[in-house]
């Protein structure tokens, strides 16, 4: 089996074209803990939008919960009004849609968005849920044991980890 070789700064780039398209003045940048709130946070300086970024966790939500337990990850912080807000969702890598279903209800815990869209640097397919990126920078094929993650060094260059057969 061939070693999977993604670029990941490559691929910033392009989640950075497509964002700029899909972007409202007035959208709201919403990471999902960690990788998306890495890419939201990059893009917010690279966009030089306003405001501030929002960080959002799928743990309290999930349908996994009693295998996963509570994760030792970031919880959700919402600096502004969710009511009425354009928000754009950010994630490193969009499998099953069953983490992007639970941040959609943390997300309407806080109120009631005027629209959602979601954009994400790599889309793996196997899909559990009826969940689409509005934009996704890559789409690669996996197999069901392997999983890709967004790293990020202390310089704050992005790469990714594979992990399995």
């Amino acid at each position: 089996m061939s070693t999977l070789a993604l670029d990941a700064e490559a691929l910033y780039l392009e989640l950075l074209r497509g964002v700029q398209m899909i972007c409202r003045a007035d959208t709201r940048l919403v990471g999902i803990t960690s990788g998306g709130a890495w890419l939201a946070e990059r893009l917010q300086k690279d966009l030089k939008l306003s405001g501030q970024v929002g960080t959002i966790s799928s743990a309290m939500h999930r349908d996994d919960f009693a295998q996963r337990g509570l994760s030792s990850s970031a919880q959700t912080v919402l600096p502004f009004d969710v009511n009425g807000a354009n928000i754009l969702v950010l994630d490193d890598v969009l499998y099953t849609g069953r983490t992007i279903r639970a941040v959609i209800n943390e997300l309407f815990d806080f109120g009631r968005p005027a629209s959602v869209k979601l954009a994400v640097l790599v889309d793996r397919g196997g899909r559990e849920l009826p969940v689409q990126a509005d934009f996704a920078a890559a789409r690669v094929a996996l197999g069901e044991s392997q999983s890709l993650s967004l790293a990020r060094s202390d310089a704050g260059v992005f790469s990714f980890n594979v992990k399995g057969a």
